[in-house]
């Protein structure tokens, strides 16, 4: 898909069919037909430059992350591609921008990625994504179009665009007790016990069949397990208890602890056994139901509805949240800061345009500003 990509976006910017953003890229006085690679540069930051190159890269880097949302059809179709360029390249051009002002503070502040550290971040990496064996490593960068050296530069920039934002912003962050408590006052509904139930399970199996190759359903099997299901829920309504029965005559694998399971959040349960729960009181027996192995009873242990958490047993959590919001705004601060210091060159008024629209935009939405 990448490769795909690559070529869609380079055609749209060689015809001049993309987005205002990208009309400017290929000069006119060059025709298509007799294009030559020349690196374009599109804006100077404080004298480090960003290519027309890396700005397709990200954009090709963001349309694979919205793939699930995006259809096939779409890449393909120039008009829907030049409306989703449009959508994405604003943030991709103040990120990057964003991105390139913190590395610029982090190595005027002397912060490197060292090969140690570099070594141990790669040795970590290979063995959460079982690439530990060479071969299997080099052809996971391969796929994605890199090399050692790319994964190393994309790797110091992280380091350095979070070790600025940590000691610029996070690290003079404090939370006090108030603000927490404002916050779960605010913000009630975000913690709340999740409605739990718990359950037994009586099942009588229906033996599967083959016939011809094919799994099926003998039809007098199914019969002797509903009429068995039936007598089993007869014997509990007429007062046995309903673990030892369980015990006794369940194929699943709960008979072990009396056909015990749960708690189970509600919210995990099929709609269908929701519903029926719903009307069920503890100590109610359903009536046989019909599963993919045979027929289930089930008995209503325990319901616990839903019910909120005492701010106590979250301050952790609310004092996370609220630093999260409070690094999210404070960061933002902090780059306007940056940017407004910053001496960036635009070579292309269109893009220039996006940005400055963008940028309005997010500081018009941002607290402080």
């Amino acid at each position: 898909m990448k490769n795909a990509l690559t070529r869609t976006l380079g055609a749209l910017v060689l015809t001049g069919m993309t987005i205002g953003a990208l009309v400017a890229w290929t000069p006119s006085s060059v025709s298509a037909a007799s294009q030559e690679v020349i690196e374009q540069i599109l804006v100077k930051v404080n004298g480090d430059i960003i290519t027309k190159t890396e700005l397709e890269q990200r954009q090709i880097a963001t349309l694979q992350r919205m793939k699930a949302d995006v259809s096939p059809e779409s890449l393909q179709n120039d008009a829907q591609l030049r409306k989703m360029l449009s959508e994405i390249t604003p943030k991709i051009l103040v990120d990057a921008i964003d991105e390139l002002l913190l590395v610029q503070l982090g190595r005027e502040k002397g912060l490197r990625l060292t090969d140690e550290m570099f070594n141990r971040w790669l040795a970590n990496l290979r063995k959460e994504q079982n690439l530990e064996d060479e071969a299997k490593f080099q052809g996971a960068l391969k796929q994605e179009g890199m090399t050692i050296a790319d994964l190393r530069r994309n790797v110091e920039r992280t380091f350095l665009t979070q070790e600025i934002q940590r000691s610029e912003v996070g690290s003079k962050l404090q939370i006090t007790e108030e603000e927490a408590r404002q916050y779960y006052q605010l913000h009630k509904e975000e913690f709340v016990e999740p409605s739990t139930v718990t359950l037994r399970e009586i099942l009588i199996e229906v033996p599967a069949t083959t016939q011809q190759g094919q799994a099926g359903v003998n039809v007098a099997k199914d019969d002797q397990a509903a009429e068995k299901a039936a007598e089993v829920r007869k014997r509990i309504s007429g007062g046995e208890d309903f673990a030892k029965v369980a015990t006794e005559v369940s194929a699943a694998a709960s008979k072990a602890n009396g056909g015990l399971i749960g708690p189970i959040q509600v919210s995990e349960l099929s709609p269908a056994l929701q519903q029926l729960l719903e009307k069920m009181k503890p100590g109610d027996v359903t009536e046989p139901i019909r599963t993919a192995r045979g027929y289930q009873l089930l008995k209503l242990e325990t319901f616990k509805a839903t019910a909120p958490q005492a701010f106590d047993s979250v301050r952790d959590v609310v004092a996370d949240r609220v630093y999260s919001e409070r690094q999210r705004v404070e960061v933002q601060r902090f780059l306007n800061r940056v940017r407004g210091q910053a001496i960036i060159v635009w070579k292309n008024d269109e893009l220039k345009k996006a940005y400055d629209q963008y940028v309005a935009a997010q500081q018009s939405g941002s607290p402080g500003n």
